[in-house]
């Protein structure tokens, strides 16, 4: 009879959950592609920021993913986790322990010397050997989404600030050329009064345009700083380069050229970190009910023991002084077993909540991904309309230029139209740096590649 319960025992494997992830064929927000849209495979999302095309923040990317410490600790936890991995059924091979103590008889008449040499063995039956490594498997899993949404955290808020600190350093220098216009204007306005030909009124309101921008570079100097040191953090630094406190006319903001987004909607399934993460829940969930599920059967172990006693009393050695024991140890669960079913059924509906999870986490990203596409696409449009307006203002402007060179045209007929220009051009600064963002934030919502699989020395073979 423990033939076939020994067959059973050992076929029986932990529950196997369908996910049935439902996800679309394409992506309904990606809109019609144009023949110069550069094409983005699943293979660019490991290096999704260098389709910006700015070498500058590809070697801080760089420098952030070597040295930021809290990518790091992420890095820490998924190497213990693979070293934890080669152990998770460490439980389920033989044992073996020793040991020496003194004891009294019961007479209190004679003292022992005990060696003993103690061997036990639980042969993981009905599927508890699968679910222990299954939930190795599972914090395997979970380790790496966490190292993979750090990464991903870490890239993004690296290029954020650096965005923010060139379009702080751009629209100081262009603030600059609009508080040059409004101190002119204010002189002109001066002069026109002097001469009685101008207000009073249109006086105090040139000297607040000024005030008011002054009161913006202060504003700006906030920003960068903030976003400045903000960096430093990010890249292991104590204090930001001098370059990313200064003002530059020339700072470049990244942009992304138009995209044919070529990733699927399935390919989510292993390339976001919610998902994975999910997947891995799902795991050790499947793990957890199956443990409970063998803990309703029989428990078969072996059990060995060598035992060698010597008389210290009386110095001689006792008639059976080598005890040897070899035997099967059966734990069968009577008295709670009720406690033990109830734990069960509650681990199967555990199981069945990180399936819905699991297929929720997917709904969620596919809509992340097709909000994250018509952001971007919005901002493409609003960027080409501001495109369209700035070179209406510059030819406006440059008209009215030639018309005061032709002596048709007062210098203070070219200020406002001058400046009205540096207000469009600064719109169109931040207009291009939101471009940008919807760009990241598209590429956080599809998550990065899968992380190369790189066991530990010694481990090899107990990833799964």
């Amino acid at each position: 009879m423990l033939a076939p319960v020994g067959l059973l025992a050992g076929c029986m494997t932990p529950p196997q959950p369908q996910l049935q992830p439902s996800t679309p064929a394409q992506w309904q927000q990606a809109g019609s592609s144009t023949p110069a849209a550069r094409a983005v495979q699943a293979s660019d999302l490991a290096a999704w920021w260098k389709l910006l095309g700015d070498p500058a923040l590809d070697k801080l990317v760089e420098q952030a993913l070597a040295q930021n410490l809290s990518l790091a600790q992420a890095q820490g936890r998924l190497q213990a986790q693979r070293i934890l991995l080669g152990i998770a059924t460490a439980s389920y091979k033989p044992e073996v322990t020793a040991g020496v103590r003194t004891l009294q008889d019961v007479a209190a008449l004679d003292s022992y010397f005990h060696a003993s040499l103690d061997m036990s063995w639980n042969l993981g039956l009905f599927g508890a050997y699968e679910s222990s490594e299954l939930d190795g498997q599972g914090q395997l899993l979970d380790a790496q989404a966490q190292l993979q949404a750090a990464q991903i955290q870490l890239v993004a808020n690296v290029v954020q600030r650096y965005l923010e600190i060139c379009v702080a350093q751009q629209q100081r220098f262009g603030l600059d050329q609009q508080m040059q216009l409004d101190a002119r204007r204010l002189q002109l306005q001066q002069v026109r009064v002097q001469q009685r030909i101008g207000s009073a009124e249109l006086v105090q309101q040139a000297s607040l345009d000024l005030n008011r921008s002054s009161g913006q570079e202060a504003e700006l100097l906030q920003h960068q700083a903030r976003a400045a040191h903000a960096l430093a953090a990010l890249l292991g630094q104590t204090e930001p380069d001098a370059a990313w406190l200064a003002a530059s006319g020339t700072a470049h903001i990244p942009s992304a050229t138009a995209l044919n987004l070529q990733v699927l909607p399935a390919e989510l399934l292993r390339s976001r970190p919610a998902i994975l993460a999910a997947e891995a829940a799902v795991q050790r969930a499947a793990a957890a009910a199956g443990l409970s599920t063998a803990a309703l059967y029989p428990r078969f172990a072996l059990g060995g023991s060598l035992l060698y006693a010597y008389n210290l009393t009386q110095n001689r050695r006792s008639s059976s002084n080598l005890v040897p024991m070899l035997g099967p140890v059966i734990d069968i669960p009577l008295f709670d077993w009720g406690r033990r079913r109830a734990q069960a059924d509650a681990d199967d509906l555990q199981m069945n909540n990180a399936v819905k999870a699991y297929r929720q986490s997917v709904l969620d990203g596919v809509a992340d991904v097709e909000t994250a596409l018509a952001g971007l696409r919005a901002q493409q449009q609003r960027q080409q309309s501001l495109d369209a307006q700035t070179r209406l203002l510059r030819s406006r402007a440059q008209q009215l230029q030639r018309r005061q060179a032709l002596g048709l045209a007062s210098e203070l007929d070219t200020v406002e139209p001058r400046r009205q220009l540096l207000l469009h051009e600064s719109q169109q600064r931040v207009a291009q740096a939101a471009q940008t963002l919807a760009f990241v934030a598209l590429f956080q919502a599809l998550g990065g590649a899968p992380l190369p699989a790189q066991p530990l020395p010694g481990t090899e073979g107990a990833a799964p």
